[in-house]
């Protein structure tokens, strides 16, 4: 990795990845090269940035030091790592693949092999943000695999962060962000569970959340979502169907630990219910359609 800016590259460019590639443009790092499944949506983010949109990942990997993968899921990490020569590990020596998706924990670990095969390295950089961090340059980041290229990569990960932790080797950072989003979801299920429910009572849900507000009730998810699940505010931020994924990325990874998780393969199926009634492109806070009297299928925005 080139120890001055290195040239940067992005495999993804959705909601997360563009505002990522926005921001460390402002800051005056070369994006070198985009590529994304939809060729719009990578000339759009190219033209932003004065980049290039290419046709594979393995033009990324040609053009970049290091390169910012953010897909949706194990599927689309494990086809850009495929051992094919369209990939991102065609003549990959001596660069950096730092890798922001919600996956699998194993798959980090699969994807860390396959790139010191290839001479390359890899960084899992699990984000526990949004779309305004992501754009702001003040993302959570938990980063795992080697800790001497965590430390190489520092600088360009600062310029994104406002928190950035070392959890340890290549998949660890993976399962603390599944339980961090096993819990916000859990969480999320429960608050529309309980602002359908005051509202099916008659009670004033503008009373109710600051009631909930100040006592043990209080969340991260009532401040950002509790409003949002009143007034039917689903704008997305977070996905319903990225909520759904990741409840089963954690309920896989307690079964594979012999636990049983039954509130989070509860909110898993919850979540699975709002994605085929139509909702998965909602914003999380889109499950409250499923509890308020009224709407879901009857006769809403689901």
């Amino acid at each position: 990795m080139n120890a001055a800016r290195p040239a940067v590259g992005f495999v993804g460019v959705g909601r997360m990845g563009a505002n990522m590639a926005l921001r460390l443009h402002d800051l005056g790092y070369r994006i070198a090269a985009i590529y994304d499944l939809r060729p719009a949506t990578a000339a759009s983010v190219a033209a932003q940035t004065g980049s290039t949109a290419v046709r594979t990942p393995a033009e990324v990997t040609a053009s970049a030091d290091v390169v910012f993968t953010v897909v949706t899921d194990d599927a689309a990490m494990q086809a850009i790592f495929a051992a094919d020569d369209d990939s991102l590990l065609r003549d990959a020596a001596g660069k950096v693949f730092i890798n922001c998706a919600t996956l699998t924990p194993q798959v980090h670990v699969e994807v860390a092999a396959r790139a010191r095969a290839a001479e390359a390295e890899t960084l899992e950089a699990c984000m526990a943000s949004s779309i305004p961090q992501a754009r702001n340059g003040t993302l959570f980041l938990m980063v795992a695999g080697s800790e001497t290229v965590f430390e190489r990569a520092r600088p360009l990960l600062e310029d994104l962060s406002a928190s950035l932790v070392y959890a340890g080797a290549s998949g660890r950072a993976a399962q603390i962000k599944a339980i961090v989003n096993m819990v916000m979801n859990v969480n999320t299920a429960a608050l529309a569970e309980g602002l359908g429910l005051g509202d099916a009572l008659g009670i004033d849900l503008d009373l109710l959340r600051d009631i909930l507000s100040k006592t043990g009730a209080n969340s991260r998810v009532l401040e950002t979502d509790g409003a949002d699940m009143h007034h039917r505010d689903h704008d997305v931020f977070f996905s319903a169907a990225h909520a759904a994924k990741d409840c089963g990325i954690a309920v896989r990874l307690a079964e594979s630990m012999g636990l049983d998780l039954p509130l989070a393969a509860a909110t898993e199926q919850q979540y699975l219910r709002l994605v085929k009634a139509g909702g998965g492109e909602l914003d999380k806070s889109g499950i409250a359609e499923l509890t308020f009297r009224g709407r879901g299928a009857a006769g809403s925005r689901v």
